[in-house]
């Protein structure tokens, strides 16, 4: 059995403006992980993401470098309440 785990991922930098959450959905919905990617007005973007650890690592490792048009300043990383409300599949908010 496939453990269902959930991360939550503020990521900083130049990733407003540059088609990051659009990016992370895709890359989300490739990995089929279930959850939600926002804008925060801080000028970061936030995500929660639910699956197995393996597709959780492999998105960690996708956003710590992004689109094309993005800079990636940092990814703060920490577990997450998996719940049966996260959008399946994955959407921007």
């Amino acid at each position: 059995m496939i453990m269902r785990n959930a991360r939550r991922y503020i990521v900083t930098g130049r990733v407003q403006g540059v088609g990051f959450r659009a990016a992370t959905e895709r890359s989300a919905r490739e990995l089929d992980l279930a959850g939600w990617v926002q804008n925060r007005r801080d000028g970061g973007v936030e995500l929660v993401a639910a699956g197995d650890d393996a597709a959780l690592d492999r998105l960690g490792d996708w956003l710590a470098v992004g689109p094309s048009m993005a800079r990636v300043d940092h990814v703060e990383v920490a577990p997450a309440d998996s719940d049966d409300d996260l959008p399946q599949p994955f959407a921007v908010r």
